[in-house]
């Protein structure tokens, strides 16, 4: 066959073809494109295959560069010569044309190129077989080292494009493999190239790019983060291309890109963020039904967002994270509860506020909507909740503490809740000091005042640890008395000694009162059982009256002058009738030192009480004296008419024990410590004594009398 085609082509045309001058190459591709016409008009196609074989074999692959040159040129003159008859041949052509894209020479791959270009713009249709192979060849040349080889290619590109959108033999299934295989490169060149043929192909109506777009939907987000500002802008261009196609289109995969759009909100790359949630917020709109089952994982991409240092990234976050929660999903479409209740308890500990406060909304939604689902994932979620109540945090503890108003509902679990609050304050008495009022003042909100402190009391009427007990009843009587959001409860207990609510709450808190001497006079005041108040003071010991106590007294005696105790401050306008009362203030007066704040504010306000004529009193005229014979002849009638309906001696008595216990507490730490003290002082001394001391040898010591005697 190579000598038919060398009797065909004059050996002069061969010798040119493979000349290293371009112009002489050229001529020489001129005459074969003659020769070829002929041959084609003649019906010679043997013989052309034959002149294709020998550019083939002895020019194409041939080791000299300008043969190579040669070869290409001539093709491309066949080809030409062929006119509408070379799509027959193009399994010839073609091949050593792609082949040569990887020669090693820039010149030869720059040839290539033309040859290809003036191929292509010959057979038109016809070379879509080969387009798959043809666009690998682009791809890679658009990158190539040599800046004409590149300026080539883009030439190849655009004719190539052109032939494609008139095409209707263009397969796009065969071609989004070979897409998606490049989308990850990271050569900026490449990455124009497959951005420009996304572009194309989406521009033809014929062409349904958007049901592949999950296929390279995510090469074209890792684009977004590109350092080169240009690639950005045609990949955000692309995309924004899309998604307004989405909107328009009743037919969309949600649930494949749904994927791909979570894990790019996680990206390091703020302008990727803030693409990837703006796409969120749309699917979220538009998905209805297709989304269901990606709630959770849409969750977890937007609640980190929420708290994003870009405030647009914030703002859209916030909006899709309403929608998201405003949309009521049924468990039979795919809504996963305990799917969100891991995202929402996982969000718990992001170090940002507002993160944490978005996670304890979406806790109440479900806790409200699916009730019954979310209490049989509590197992798993209530220990979070209740760390999350030492969230540094105000506005997080207010969201925890409504949540678990919710969840307490049913008495175990509001037990629960209680008694998880008293065993933290217990292990950390720094919350308890900082936080232990908003978390009883809300807790009294949400659930009722009455209900939280009976169950307070009734825990701590037990409690073991009486330093915490006592610690903890005085933080309640506290906020009981100093609290708006107790102001009924206080009320109630106005009413102890009149009305059976009244008694049976002083009555429920009394006994975890006893734990504190101050506290309870503060529950005698404030039920207005004076009598009881005063039995109180009286039971008083030595022992019970330290430091602590009279800390405690100061702080009752300055709220004795705020208006929760106006009450009390107008009953001393009449002393005849409230006697009891006269008797506990001035007993109180004498715990206190005379030099104290305390007793100077007390006295003032004792000095105050009018005493009328009538009342009997001694020569001295002495205030102290009167309160004692006005007490004498109130006994004869107690403050007030149903003062039996409490068993007061019972409760005194109960009082006693209580503070009996204390007192041996007291002393057996005491005791510990001297105990401890004085093994520690045991074991210093004996070791100084092994440091300071060892035996004599016994070649040292002295001969004794008697051996003495014996020589």
């Amino acid at each position: 066959m190579a000598a038919d085609a060398l009797a065909i082509i004059p050996g002069a045309v061969l010798r040119n073809l493979a000349d290293k001058l371009y112009e002489k190459r050229k001529n020489a591709a001129l005459e074969i494109e003659g020769i070829v016409k002929q041959l084609s008009t003649a019906g010679e196609h043997e013989k052309i295959a034959a002149v294709i074989g020998l550019l083939t074999n002895d020019f194409t692959y041939s080791p000299q560069a300008n043969h190579r040159k040669g070869g290409l040129i001539g093709l491309a003159a066949v080809t030409v010569g062929l006119t509408s008859e070379a799509a027959q041949h193009l399994e010839l052509i073609v091949p050593p044309v792609l082949n040569s894209f990887l020669d090693q020479d820039s010149r030869v791959r720059y040839y290539a190129c033309e040859a290809l270009y003036n191929i292509a713009k010959v057979v038109r249709g016809d070379f879509i077989i080969y387009f798959n192979k043809i666009f690998d060849a682009l791809c890679k040349l658009s990158a190539d080292s040599d800046a004409n080889v590149q300026s080539a290619a883009h030439l190849l590109d655009r004719l190539v494009k052109d032939i494609v959108t008139e095409s209707d033999q263009f397969s796009i299934e065969e071609f989004i493999p070979l897409l998606r295989e490049r989308m990850n490169v990271l050569n900026p060149y490449v990455r124009q190239f497959l951005v420009g043929w996304i572009t194309v192909l989406d521009s033809v109506p014929d062409i349904d790019m958007l049901g592949f777009l999950p296929d390279f939907l995510d090469g074209l987000f890792n684009m977004l983060s590109d350092s080169s500002h240009e690639i950005r802008q045609q990949a955000d261009a692309a995309l924004s291309e899309f998604l307004q196609e989405i909107k328009n289109s009743p037919n969309v995969d949600y649930g494949r890109m749904a994927e791909i759009l979570v894990r790019r909100a996680g990206s390091t790359d703020e302008f990727t963020r803030l693409t990837s949630i703006t796409w969120i917020n749309e699917f979220v709109k538009l998905g209805g039904e297709q989304l269901v089952p990606y709630y959770a994982d849409i969750l977890g991409a937007i609640l980190p967002c929420i708290s994003d240092e870009e405030e647009k990234i914030r703002v859209v976050a916030r909006e899709t994270n309403e929608e998201l929660r405003a949309i009521k999903a049924d468990q039979t479409e795919g809504f996963d509860i305990g799917a969100i209740l891991v995202i929402a308890e996982r969000e718990l500990n992001s170090e940002h506020e507002a993160t944490r406060i978005e996670a304890l909304h979406w806790f109440s939604t479900l806790l409200v909507r699916y009730r019954t689902e979310f209490l049989g994932y509590l197992d798993g979620i209530f220990e979070p909740l209740l760390n999350a109540l030492s969230d540094p945090s105000d506005a997080v503890v207010l969201l925890v503490l409504e949540v678990h108003a919710r969840i307490a509902e049913e008495y175990h679990h509001f037990h629960h809740l209680v008694s998880y609050l008293i065993r933290t304050f217990h292990n950390n008495h720094v919350l308890l000091e900082k936080r232990g009022a908003l978390i009883v003042r809300r807790l009294c909100v949400l659930l009722g005042a009455e209900k939280v402190y009976r169950e307070f009391s009734t825990i701590l009427e037990k409690e073991g640890d009486l330093d915490f007990a006592s610690t903890m009843v005085q933080a309640l009587n506290l906020i009981l008395l100093t609290s708006t959001e107790l102001a009924e409860l206080r009320s109630l207990l106005k009413k102890s000694l009149v009305d059976s609510r009244g008694k049976d709450l002083f009555v429920s808190l009394y006994p975890s009162w006893c734990h504190s001497p101050m506290a309870t006079i503060s529950l005698c005041l404030l039920a207005q059982a004076y009598n009881h108040a005063s039995s109180v003071i009286q039971s008083l010991g030595e022992e019970d009256i330290n430091v602590k106590f009279l800390v405690q007294l100061d702080k009752l005696i300055r709220l004795l002058e705020t208006p929760v105790f106006a009450y009390l401050r107008l009953q001393l306008l009449e002393p005849g009738k409230h006697t009891w009362l006269l008797k506990t203030l001035y007993g109180l007066l004498m715990l206190l030192p005379q030099q104290s704040a305390a007793f100077k504010i007390l006295r003032t306000r004792l000095k105050t009480v009018p005493f009328s004529e009538n009342l009997k009193r001694t020569s001295s005229a002495n205030p102290y004296s009167q309160i004692l014979q006005v007490t004498e002849d109130g006994n004869r009638n107690q403050d007030t008419p149903n003062y039996s309906a409490i068993n007061f001696p019972s409760r005194l008595q109960q009082f006693e024990i209580m503070q009996q216990h204390h007192r041996d507490h007291l002393k057996n730490q005491l005791q510990t410590r001297k105990s401890t003290s004085a093994v520690m002082l045991s074991q210093e001394i004996q070791r100084y004594e092994e440091s300071h001391s060892s035996p004599i040898p016994e070649i040292n010591r002295p001969p004794s009398r008697t051996s003495r005697v014996i020589s």
